[in-house]
């Protein structure tokens, strides 16, 4: 099962500022049986308010240095971190996850792989 982390400041649509992945997007990844959840700066219980205003029940919450807490912790096929500074990119390569980085080509490949084979 793929294990997908997402930043939320930049990347997801209740960051500030706003991202372009929306939780209707984070709902069918969860529909799928992938492993989700977030990694950023802002506190843990922030986190964990923001998924549970939205309805959402995330497999993990942590701040982006303990990211490779994430892989010790979650056996999976791949490890995927999707953000949008240097700093998200950093902190993913440090774990040992692939990076997305939200703005840029790859992110949009993937995301139409995803999300058009429903």
């Amino acid at each position: 099962m793929p294990l997908i982390s997402f930043d939320i400041d930049g990347t997801l649509e209740t960051g500030d500022p706003k991202g372009s992945v929306t939780m209707d997007m984070i709902q069918i990844l969860k529909n799928k049986g992938n492993i989700l959840g977030s990694c950023s700066d802002r506190p843990v219980s922030y986190q964990n308010n923001m998924w549970e205003k939205q309805g959402l029940q995330v497999d993990f919450t942590v701040l982006k240095n303990r990211l490779n807490d994430v892989m010790t912790t979650f056996e999976s096929d791949s490890y995927l971190h999707i953000g949008d500074t240097d700093m998200d990119e950093y902190f993913a390569q440090k774990a040992g996850f692939q990076f997305l980085r939200v703005d840029s080509i790859e992110f949009l490949d993937w995301k139409e792989s995803i999300f058009c084979s429903r």
